[in-house]
């Protein structure tokens, strides 16, 4: 029997490219997504639901290439060297607290990591202070550059997203916003950092498989197939969700999002007061 049909697959791919750069918390909808289908837990499921994510990373570098490749095309008077330089050292400066704390804190982490009552909750405190995030930091926050010490706060504020519900797109940008970046500029930098960060994941997971032995799942069935379509699916649909996020975010704000995460927590919550025995896989 598969572990994943095509059509799960496609499904889950797309719960992953719409929430992993909202500030709705990808790990809230993974377990409404992957409970509502009735997809067991299995080490490859699990494996499946990390490595997809090459596919949003990719996403990031296609829509912002110039920005990765070519950074000083917005910095006049500035080398191309050192341009590169500047860039790759505050995405290092940023996605250091989340590296040294993750591993740290490995265990404890993937012990609350399955806490599907914790999930809910957190995505309805992170839902309520999204209503009012807008209020709190300066709304005429006009900062577009991004200096060290902005990294490093915003990779500090990032490591509250190891709480699972929590999300690591709202609490990068409103780290970004506490440091009065415009709202743009602060999600900007969210998807910058999602990089590192997703892929330094996504080949720690695929180092557990290969140490636990479970590497070959790879290659067993159409699971490669299933991977590769995964990603592919996660890569566009991702794409639509950034380009949608920035204009919706700049012209709106993160209200929406706030009563959006409350609905899906209280979702959460009931299915659980219903019985439902909800899992993360």
């Amino acid at each position: 029997m598969e572990d994943l049909t095509i059509l799960e697959a496609i499904i889950i791919a797309i719960v992953e490219g719409l929430t992993e750069f909202l500030p709705v918390s990808s790990t809230g909808h993974m377990i409404i997504a992957q409970n509502v289908l009735g997809v067991e837990s299995t080490p490859f499921v699990t494996a499946f639901t990390v490595i997809i994510q090459f596919g949003a990373i990719l996403s990031v570098i296609c829509l912002y290439w110039k920005r990765f490749f070519y950074p000083n095309a917005e910095r006049a008077g500035v080398s191309y060297w050192r341009a590169m330089f500047d860039f790759y050292a505050r995405l290092v400066v940023g996605v250091l607290p989340a590296a040294v704390l993750g591993l740290a804190f490995n265990d404890a982490i993937e012990a609350n990591f399955g806490n599907v009552q914790l999930v809910a909750w957190m995505l309805i405190v992170g839902g309520v202070f999204m209503l009012f995030c807008d209020r709190i930091f300066n709304k005429g926050s006009e900062a577009t550059r991004l200096t060290y010490k902005r990294a490093l706060v915003i990779g500090l504020v990032q490591c509250i997203s190891m709480i699972p519900g929590v999300s690591r797109s709202m609490a990068t940008i409103v780290g970004g916003m506490s440091q009065r970046l415009t709202r743009k500029a602060a999600a900007e930098f969210s998807f910058f950092l999602a990089v590192p960060t997703m892929f330094g994941a996504t080949c720690l997971e695929t180092y557990k498989m290969i140490s636990h032995g479970s590497g070959s799942l790879l290659m067993q069935g159409n699971n490669l197939e299933t991977l590769i379509v995964g990603s592919a699916v996660a890569f566009v649909v991702a794409i639509l969700a950034i380009k949608f996020f920035i204009n919706y975010v700049t012209k709106y704000g993160f209200k929406a999002f706030g009563w959006y995460r409350i609905v899906v927590g209280g979702v959460i919550l009931l299915m659980l007061a219903m019985g439902y025995e909800l899992k993360l896989v």
